[in-house]
């Protein structure tokens, strides 16, 4: 795997070509894939279930030819096996039932097991691995602390995140609780992704855009930090590290110690790496909906970003969020293709 293109450009080392893959790139928008999720009942069903979990993560790898694979299964996985209650509803997202008031509804959390409470995961990790034979890398992945907290406190996604600010500005004490167990739970299923054979990860932090710098350094970052530190004490996997509109967050997320930096399409790529400098890899920055332009159109798009992105000290191509459900399979493949053939060193 150290001569693939993906961990090579993680590390900052040449490679022949810019590597791609998408966020949520084994999904809705692939025909296969929900002919497979017609079969069992509910989402979370498909996640549980490693046979079918392992033919979604491998689709796009077989369709779109990308560079990487991402395991396939849902960042709040972990927190339903704290002990939070967690259910899926069609066409209204996640949907958690755990009131947190005080210090006793933290303590009642506990940090999971992960070879019993989240075995599952594990095996579908090895499973990828050996249909992949080493051929194409494994992403394993993990909410951020801050993201699970947020979804924990406001019972799904929120537009304001005012449940979540309430508690960390007028109860920093259970908010402080809270994401220390939340940090411990992520990184040993980090961990153990790691062991059963992930050659990469990602931290997605998908709210953390939602806070002032002042919040994120006082509130997050010594949970994020340490996340990664664990990590990288304990593997040589790359880590990246996620997050959306997280623009006025670039220079601590430099700083967090991630070999990779992810950003949106709410900056130009060049700025971002300037930013960055050199501390870390780039991974981006499509928007989504650039799928829907013209194949000339997105194919100019590519080539303004892949000539940003030698700037950095390593480019990964990505989209700046997940894949939309809507978007065409042919245009996706389409993206590969000329990211591949435009970056050509």
């Amino acid at each position: 795997m150290d001569s693939c293109p993906f961990i090579r450009a993680c590390r900052g080392e040449d490679v022949p070509y810019t590597p791609i893959w998408m966020m949520r790139q084994a999904g809705r928008y692939l025909p296969e894939y929900m002919e497979i999720r017609r079969s069992v009942s509910g989402f979370l069903e498909l996640c549980k279930t490693p046979a079918l979990a392992t033919k979604v993560t491998l689709q796009p790898v077989e369709r779109l030819g990308v560079d990487a694979a991402i395991l396939f299964s849902d960042i709040l996985v972990p927190v339903e096996a704290m002990g939070v209650p967690l259910e899926f509803r069609e066409g209204e997202g996640p949907k958690l039932n755990y009131p947190v008031e005080s210090m006793k509804d933290i303590e009642s959390l506990k940090v999971p097991n992960p070879y019993t409470s989240l075995d599952f995961v594990l095996e579908t990790v090895r499973r990828v691995k050996e249909a992949l034979d080493d051929q194409v890398p494994l992403i394993g992945f993990s909410g951020a602390p801050f993201t699970l907290a947020s979804y924990i406190l406001e019972g799904g996604g929120s537009r304001n995140y005012l449940k979540t600010k309430t508690l960390m500005y007028r109860n920093p004490e259970v908010w402080h609780a809270l994401m220390g167990k939340l940090t411990d739970t992520v990184v040993v299923y980090l961990k153990a992704q790691v062991e059963a054979g992930a050659d990469a990860l990602q931290l997605f932090d998908s709210w953390v855009g939602a806070l002032s710098p002042a919040d994120f350094r006082r509130y997050v970052a010594p949970y994020t930090r340490r996340v990664v530190k664990e990590l990288k004490s304990v593997t040589k996997a790359p880590f990246i590290l996620f997050g959306t509109d997280t623009t006025t967050l670039l220079e601590d997320l430099a700083s967090m110690g991630a070999d990779v930096v992810g950003v949106d399409w709410r900056i130009e790529l060049r700025d971002a790496i300037k930013i960055l400098k050199g501390r870390a890899s780039i991974q981006g920055n499509l928007d989504p909906c650039g799928l829907f332009m013209t194949k000339k159109d997105l194919e100019e798009r590519v080539r303004e970003i892949v000539e940003q992105g030698r700037e950095a000290r390593g480019h990964i191509f990505n989209l700046g969020h997940g894949i939309l459900p809507q978007t065409d399979p042919e245009m996706a493949r389409f993206l590969v293709k000329s990211v591949h053939e435009l970056s050509k060193r």
